[in-house]
């Protein structure tokens, strides 16, 4: 989601007038985000993105607390 975040705020500011601009923009969005990701893992020293998605994440979390509750 970072990468299309980036991407769109980048190319609001920028306006492209031509298909290849836009390209170049999109290249750098995700460019920036593989850099934010990279930094993130080496802080934590563990990988932050997996297959799973969030709902599943997120579901797994709310059964581990109610299996800690009781």
């Amino acid at each position: 989601m970072l990468a299309e975040v980036t991407t769109k705020e980048i190319s609001e500011k920028e306006d492209p007038e031509t298909f290849e601009k836009s390209k170049d923009i999109a290249k750098e969005g995700g460019k920036t985000a593989k850099v934010a990701k990279d930094r993130i893992e080496k802080r934590l020293g563990q990988k932050v993105v997996t297959s799973k998605n969030a709902k599943e994440i997120h579901f797994k979390e709310k059964n581990d607390n109610s299996i800690n509750n009781n």
